[in-house]
């Protein structure tokens, strides 16, 4: 199969999964509107960082030729279509600035459907990967979570329109996409109920050699790796580790921020312990690093949304437990956890990514998916064989 993974690169899921679909086979390509910092692999990247107004939309119209390729399978990622990626919230611009992007949205919203219309003509299966913020919506997080980083972001992280645009955004997707997945079992709350949880595979496991943390050493060193600290929960967690450090507890915080995904894996190396989030509810990618490389990893595990998971999974879960409320006791018990524990821990968290996180299993699964969806497009409809 030819299969095209558009528009992002977010999280590094994309070329992840593409390495290997072409390790089983498949001719798999990604192309990305924009790069991003982190330096994720993409066969194509289509917009410059000086690229705005009108003349990105005409680079994305020319890349729009895609819906006319040879491509047999194409899987959208974070929730979007390439047009899609166009979309700016007038709520946050004004002037002239709010006008042209009412105008922009509109056009692009245009060109989505014709994008989706044309890739439905053609019969090519199209699937959707949610990966966070693409289908979360700060007013369901408010009602129906009590820890969430919704009541955390600054103004204009959630609005009522992003919020209003999403459902409409999910809702246009599913009624076109042959599958939809998820790698944040919250995400499955606001997704349709034919929607999977998939767990992340973005990483080549077997190429991650373990480090476990040692033994001997008496110094606990912990990672941190924020990418948005209002959504990490960085600040609770730093006031935290300073109040402990204030009681003589001794350790050293390597704080990851802005750098590549090859300086931050080689940081993480190096540490012992990773604190990962405490509001999302679940774990991140970088979570899945940390423990391929046999980390253990603290995070908020939230206890309504494991029924989405497969329940061996769930009982298997090797995460250092935290909450927001209890964040100070929850460290300091990882800090005076006898070494001995912390590498059976350490252990078991790369044993899970091992089962859980196998990335060829997953691009396996997405691939029969695929296959399937594939032939079921291709297969002629019963009028169509009436006629015949």
């Amino acid at each position: 199969m030819r299969i095209l993974h558009l528009p992002t690169l977010v999280g590094g899921g994309p070329p992840g999964l593409s390495r290997q679909l072409r390790e089983l086979g498949e001719e798999s390509q990604v192309w990305t509107v924009t790069q991003n910092v982190f330096g994720y692999p993409a066969d194509r990247v289509l917009l410059a960082d000086s690229d705005a107004g009108f003349g990105r939309l005409l680079k994305l119209l020319r890349a729009g030729g895609y819906v006319f390729g040879r491509w047999d399978v194409i899987h959208f990622n974070y929730g979007s279509t390439l047009f899609s990626t166009w979309y700016s919230d007038p709520a946050q611009l004004s002037g002239t600035r709010k006008a042209s992007a009412r105008v922009l949205n509109s056009v692009a919203a245009v060109l989505q459907r014709v994008e989706l219309g044309v890739l439905r003509m053609r019969r090519i299966p199209v699937f959707v990967h949610y990966l966070g913020d693409d289908a979360r919506q700060g007013d369901y997080s408010r009602e129906h979570f009590e820890v969430t980083f919704a009541d955390r972001v600054p103004p204009g992280y959630y609005t009522a329109a992003g919020d209003r645009r999403k459902r409409r955004q999910i809702a246009l997707l599913s009624k076109c996409a042959a599958g939809v997945y998820a790698v944040n079992p919250d995400l499955m709350n606001v997704l349709p109920a034919s929607a999977a949880f998939i767990p992340y595979g973005h990483i080549d496991v077997d190429g991650y050699e373990p480090a476990y943390p040692p033994l001997a050493r008496d110094r606990l060193v912990l990672v941190h790796a924020p990418s948005h600290r209002d959504v990490k929960g960085t600040d609770a967690i730093l006031t935290a580790l300073d109040e402990l450090a204030a009681e003589g507890y001794d350790f050293r915080l390597d704080l990851v921020e802005g750098v590549s995904n090859a300086e931050a894996l080689a940081r993480y190396r190096d540490a012992d312990v990773l604190i990962d989030q405490i509001y999302a509810g679940w774990y991140g990618g970088v979570a899945v690093e940390a423990m391929a490389m046999g980390k253990p990893v603290v995070a908020y595990i939230r206890e309504a949304d494991l029924h989405y998971l497969d329940p061996q999974m769930a009982v298997e879960l090797p995460m250092l437990r935290a909450a927001p409320a209890t964040i100070k006791e929850d460290l300091r018990r990882v800090l005076e956890m006898p070494r001995a524990e912390l590498r059976e821990r350490a252990e078991a968290s790369r044993a899970f990514v091992e089962r859980w996180h196998d990335p060829l299993a997953i691009a396996t699964r997405i691939a029969d998916d695929s296959r399937r969806a594939r032939g079921a497009a291709r297969r002629p409809s019963r009028a169509a064989e009436e006629q015949g």
